[in-house]
């Protein structure tokens, strides 16, 4: 750790533990929750090696569980709405595959079976790229979004490998400067429309749809059931309003 030099595991104390959570805050300027996620590692890492109760509960990071935030549809609409063809496929493709912007830079036409309609996420060895935690997996797509691959995939007449490539058929890195481009047009607030957001949607709007909660957690490429079970957001549709009001009658 770069807290820490000592080299042996049993020289670790509780002040050492707490140097490196207060280290990653201020140093490294990581979130709480970030925080507390490699504080955790690091106990499980010593936990498995016998080594218990250097630091109590007090002595643990603390955070607040944020409820994610997902796009209403209404804004969904006036978004897409002022997007062009490019533009649409662009975060239509974020938000029906619920995949990380990395793993969006780097889908190849490879990885996707309009046949099946699947998109894999997988390993790019000649872009020295992997996946989150060398996870693969295979993310089923509806037939709307095939349907905008396939004229997509017939307009770019070209050996590039890529979904998404620049035109030196480099990974595309300016998906947020477009997608804050296209809110202005759409006169709506930039400040509440980011990429990740895309992916916090299509989580809850499957489990709202009813998909369980391991088929979700394999979508999203998830190592827990824990990070899934963070969309799992009160529905707010119009069948459970008339529910409310039907017990309230």
């Amino acid at each position: 750790m770069e807290s820490c030099h000592k080299l042996n595991l049993e020289e670790i104390e509780r002040r050492d533990l707490l140097k490196f959570s207060a280290f990653l805050r201020d140093e490294k300027a990581q979130a709480p929750r970030s925080v507390y996620n490699k504080f955790e590692n690091v106990m499980t890492f010593q936990k498995a090696h016998g080594i218990r109760g250097l630091a109590g509960k007090n002595g643990w990071p603390r955070f607040t569980e944020e409820e994610p935030e997902i796009y209403e549809q209404e804004e969904l609409n006036k978004l897409f709405a002022k997007c062009d063809a490019e533009e649409r496929l662009w975060y239509e493709f974020f938000l029906m595959t619920g995949m990380r912007e990395q793993e969006v830079m780097h889908t190849y036409w490879s990885d996707v079976n309009l046949a099946a309609s699947t998109v894999r996420v997988s390993h790019k060895p000649d872009k020295d790229w992997t996946p989150k935690a060398y996870k693969e997996r295979e993310i089923p797509i509806p037939s709307k979004l095939v349907k905008s691959l396939k004229v997509w995939k017939g307009k770019l007449h070209n050996t590039c490998s890529l979904v998404f490539p620049t035109a030196g058929c480099n990974p595309k890195l300016d998906f947020l400067d477009g997608l804050k481009a296209v809110t202005e047009r759409a006169k709506l607030d930039k400040e509440n429309f980011w990429l990740h957001k895309f992916r916090a949607t299509f989580a809850t709007w499957s489990l709202w749809a009813g998909v369980d909660l391991r088929t979700v957690q394999q979508w999203l490429g998830h190592s827990d059931m824990e990070s899934t079970m963070r969309y799992l957001k009160p529905s707010r549709s119009q069948h459970v309003r008339d529910k409310v009001n039907e017990i309230f009658a």
